[in-house]
């Protein structure tokens, strides 16, 4: 007869490991809600720092937060919303600071949530699991499709489109089309967007990315979106291969403006709007230029300043072959710290008007944000030893990836010990649902929100 190949293992040995994995399970889920508390206490400092425009050297406080401390691109986007969301909802904000609700189901809720459906919402939120959470809001966002069907004819009938200038010189578009003009317009512009932005799209399962800026700002993304538009529809001709023509923005400045932006000088559009020096000198970092010799009659500041004289060649600032070499060195993506993007423009460290070469040591790419930005913004870089030192306007050095703080200590105790300092009590069920494991009524919960 065989031996066994282990002998049992005796009652009080088992029953002691059951314990054990018992209170890990129990550990964990004390754990888990007090890093829900925690994640309130992030929540709220986002916030702040958003308000405050703490993130200025960035493109968005969502940009700031991918860089600074490793969030992907939408994870970053959505705490950013989900902690603008709970400033106006104390109750569901209350929830989380004391470990109540996780943020999974407070980023669901503030989806949805309102003044007046929050209370109900926070019940929901407590006695459903997570899941059925998403499933509740997913339906919500899907009702009253009777009210829109009756609206469609009237929408329709309304849509318009129209532009002006205002009087600050910006164009000014406002239109409305009906749902079928507007999926086609969305889908151009969401294309627009993943082209200019591919490389640093990371979107949450199921969620549609709208930009790169809720911030650029969500607005200043879609616009930028729109430009690409128009140029690429100039570019590729809308009827025929012979319609096609190079979307051009023609730039009138005096060459001592480009040297000195404080110099007097001329400015402007061809249109005639007059734009700031610095502007001047960012669109003339990465162009075509043409030398045109005027007299001294005519008005000032106006494109037709003086009779021409002569007019000499169109000319590359920097050539196909510089351009290729400085796409290589910087990998085609913008240099400024912390940035991903990849449709770039060159900028000139030192401008050529200025006396600047135009050569791999003098250049940059950089994107269109953050060319503006050391432009307009008053930001500074400099190579120093052929590496590149980034400055913001009060002159402090943007530094291109600081080291995470480290955590001291036991993480456990110092979240338990602060939330007891506050007077918060949190163990293994503040955070677990009351559902007993019954069927859930979607419609009924979801018609107890509407009815609010």
């Amino acid at each position: 007869m065989l031996e066994p190949i282990t002998a049992a293992i005796p009652l009080a040995e088992r029953l002691h490991k059951c314990e054990q994995i018992d209170q890990l399970g129990e550990d964990i889920a004390e754990l888990a809600a007090h890093i829900s508390a925690a994640t309130y206490e992030l929540l709220v400092m986002i916030r702040e720092f958003d308000d405050a425009k703490g993130w200025n050297n960035a493109r968005s406080c969502a940009h700031w937060l991918n860089w600074r401390i490793g969030l992907s691109l939408g994870a970053a986007r959505e705490k950013v919303r989900t902690a603008r969301a709970l400033t106006n909802l104390p109750l569901i904000s209350d929830a989380m600071r004391t470990g109540r609700l996780s943020y999974s189901k407070v980023r669901a809720i503030t989806r949805i949530a309102t003044a007046e459906n929050e209370p109900e919402l926070l019940n929901l939120a407590v006695d459903c699991t997570a899941s059925q959470i998403e499933r509740i809001v997913r339906a919500y966002r899907r009702v009253d499709r009777v009210a829109e069907a009756e609206q469609a004819d009237n929408r329709y009938k309304s849509r318009s489109l129209s532009y002006y200038t205002d009087d600050d010189g910006m164009l000014v578009v406002r239109g409305r089309l009906d749902p079928e003009q507007g999926e086609a317009f969305r889908k151009a512009i969401d294309h627009a967007e993943q082209v200019l932005f591919r490389r640093e799209k990371e979107t949450l399962p199921g969620q549609v990315a709208p930009d790169v800026t809720e911030e650029t700002t969500y607005t200043q993304r879609q616009a930028d979106a729109l430009v690409l538009l128009a140029e690429t529809a100039l570019e590729d001709g809308l009827d025929s291969p012979s319609s096609r023509q190079r979307a051009e923005v023609v730039l009138h400045v005096d060459s001592d403006v480009l040297a000195d932006p404080d110099v007097d000088g001329q400015c402007c559009l061809e249109s005639g709007q007059n734009v700031s020096a610095e502007t001047s000198r960012r669109l003339s970092c990465d162009c075509s230029t043409v030398t045109m010799l005027h007299d001294q009659n005519g008005p000032v500041l106006s494109p037709s300043n003086g009779n021409i004289l002569d007019v000499g060649r169109k000319t590359r600032v920097i050539s196909p072959a510089l351009r290729r070499a400085l796409n290589h060195r910087d990998s085609r993506t913008c240099q400024f710290p912390g940035c991903s993007v990849q449709v770039c423009e060159a900028h000139h460290i030192h401008h050529w008007a200025a006396g600047g070469e135009t050569n791999l040591d003098n250049l940059v790419l950089t994107c269109k944000f953050h060319h503006r930005a050391l432009h307009e913004g008053g930001y500074r870089v400099e190579r120093r030893g052929g590496l590149l030192e980034w400055r913001d306007p009060e002159g402090r050095l943007i530094e291109n990836a600081p080291d995470l703080p480290e955590v001291p200590g036991d993480v456990v105790s110092i979240l338990r010990a602060r939330r007891r300092s506050e007077g918060v009590h949190i163990d293994s069920r503040t955070s677990m649902p009351m559902w007993d494991g019954s069927p859930v009524d979607y419609g009924a919960a979801v018609e107890g929100l509407r009815t609010i």
